[in-house]
């Protein structure tokens, strides 16, 4: 019997003998045959048409569609429609999706008021989450999942994000809310928001790149747990929350935060050298570079957005940030040959758009909504539930002792 075929056979035993709980925990006969992947790394689980990530060669794509010619090219809202869509939109259709998107900015008075109840110094992942629960409640479609109707409920969720995000800082700062404006595009809106000023064609555009080179990154860990919910046949909202909650973990979507951090650190360039000898020294891991799939080679996405906080450094006079980001970049590169990932240079082009560290996360959750969603939708096209195997390796053959003997 070969080795395939015995393994099939062991799978279907499990299957035939307990359903509920086939593929659970695996035996000796079954370890013998079956390799474990710490981490599911190298583990391939589904096809996906949505996005491709080639780790060897630094490549990525949304649909076919190479990163760099839909960051040069492309603007956040037709990015969204590819993924949702499968092609790009025409005119017209790009037209009546950004209308449509504009018109589910707002938040009604149930969803605020249960914002406005939760503790001041709540964490804004926290009231996001919150926050996508409580839509949920007030959806007039939750008992529908036809695609048209995830479509829309996809929509409401992209397009109430920002709005989101930005009425819980300004409220926790004692600040008006501020409404969206439907002249701005759905980066501009966000930053006029949060921030109460319109904000220059230069930082909009740089909001709408970060946002673009975020949608997406194939099967990450938000982007998983969004699809093992979605697997179980729960709805949209409960796919989100978990992504959400899956974000907000410190070895997920944080990482910029620390980048930024480590730069207000270091303060200077003349610092740098010191700074980096120091941590090497005390073997500190240094945010923002290195990623679990382009492990050789540079982060595809990282150069747009050096290239973005050069043109932002420009349009105000000062390089500041630019010259300190290259410092840090090229210390790590001639020491440890290391690569800076999209997260480095994503920190200085946020903060200089007035985004305060605390709603980094929060920012990066605005853009993979967008993706999530689409993931989501797919997942909900090929469903499968998603029930991977353990090996147990805890004591056996134990003898239960009634209590009074123990």
């Amino acid at each position: 019997m070969s080795h395939e075929v015995y393994v099939d056979s062991v799978k279907a035993t499990i299957a035939e003998a307990s359903p509920s709980d086939a593929g659970d925990v695996v035996g000796d006969t079954q370890r013998q045959t079956m390799s474990i992947h710490e981490g599911l790394a190298g583990v391939v689980i589904a096809r996906t048409e949505i996005t491709a990530v080639n780790g060897e060669r630094g490549a990525l794509s949304y649909r076919g569609y190479d990163i760099g010619d839909l960051a040069a090219h492309s603007t956040f809202e037709e990015t969204v429609y590819l993924l949702w869509h499968g092609e790009l939109p025409t005119r017209d259709a790009l037209d009546e999706f950004t209308r449509s998107l504009v018109a589910d900015r707002d938040i009604d008075h149930r969803v605020w008021d249960i914002l406005t109840m939760l503790p001041k110094n709540i964490e804004s992942m926290d009231a996001l989450r919150t926050a996508v629960s409580a839509l949920s409640c007030s959806d007039p479609d939750d008992g529908d999942r036809s695609r048209t109707t995830n479509l829309i409920k996809a929509r409401r969720l992209l397009a109430k994000f920002p709005t989101i995000v930005a009425h819980v800082y300004r409220h926790q700062q004692g600040l008006d809310r501020i409404r969206p404006d439907p002249d701005l595009s759905h980066a501009a809106n966000f930053l006029y928001m949060l921030n109460g000023t319109v904000p220059t064609k230069m930082q909009a555009d740089s909001m709408a790149m970060a946002m673009l080179l975020m949608v997406d990154h194939g099967f990450n860990a938000s982007t998983f747990a969004a699809r093992v919910t979605a697997a179980t046949l729960s709805d949209m909202y409960s796919a989100i929350t978990t992504a959400l909650s899956t974000l907000k973990g410190p070895l997920h979507g944080g990482a910029n935060v620390r980048a930024m951090q480590m730069m207000l650190e270091i303060e200077d360039v003349d610092n740098v050298e010191s700074y980096i000898t120091d941590a090497l020294a005390r073997k500190q891991r240094i945010m923002g570079f290195g990623h679990r799939v382009y492990k050789t080679v540079p982060d595809p996405r990282s150069a747009y957005l050096r290239r973005r906080l050069y043109q932002q450094c420009a349009e105000l006079g000062d390089f500041h940030f630019y010259e300190l980001a290259t410092a840090v970049a090229e210390a790590l590169a001639s020491r440890k040959g290391l690569n800076p990932n999209v997260d480095f240079y994503a920190a200085p082009v946020l903060y200089m758009l007035g985004i305060p560290l605390e709603l980094f996360v929060p920012v990066f959750a605005i853009s993979r909504v967008a993706g999530w969603t689409a993931q989501v939708m797919e997942q909900y096209a090929n469903n499968r539930l998603i029930r991977p195997s353990a090996q147990y390796v805890g004591p056996k053959n134990r003898v239960y002792h009634p209590i009074e003997e123990r």
